[in-house]
């Protein structure tokens, strides 16, 4: 994943992948789509575990600090299209490969349920 500066007038395609799934996320919580409404939830948990800083040395210890202050902020990662892209062939890879573990064991049910969540996260490679 690259890493860029907050001023950086390249939009971060991270943020723009989870506005439109959190769309998405509204829209199939409000047909009750238990399948979507979870799946949406893990892709989006998914980019922003993308783009969290990574802990280092300085991070070792707590230290608490008041709401707000600004010294406890620390920049997300931004995401290019190819990093979101990249993540969401993962997301679907290992869906596919978990579903044809399950169908290899007889439970064909639970394949069925990976593969349509393989096929709900491939309509935002398009986009």
């Amino acid at each position: 994943m690259t890493e860029r500066n907050k001023t950086d007038t390249v939009e971060d395609a991270a943020e723009v992948a989870k506005l439109r799934l959190r769309g998405d996320l509204k829209l199939a919580m409000q047909a009750r789509a238990k399948l979507e409404t979870s799946l949406l939830r893990a892709i989006i948990a998914a980019l922003d575990n993308a783009q969290a800083v990574p802990a280092r040395d300085k991070h070792a210890r707590y230290v608490e600090h008041e709401f707000g202050d600004p010294a406890a902020e620390v920049p997300r990662l931004r995401l290019d299209a190819q990093d979101v892209r990249t993540l969401l062939e993962q997301e679907i890879r290992s869906r596919r490969e978990a579903a044809d573990q399950f169908e290899q064991l007889g439970k064909t049910d639970r394949a069925a349920e990976l593969r349509e969540e393989a096929n709900i996260v491939a309509r935002y490679l398009v986009g």
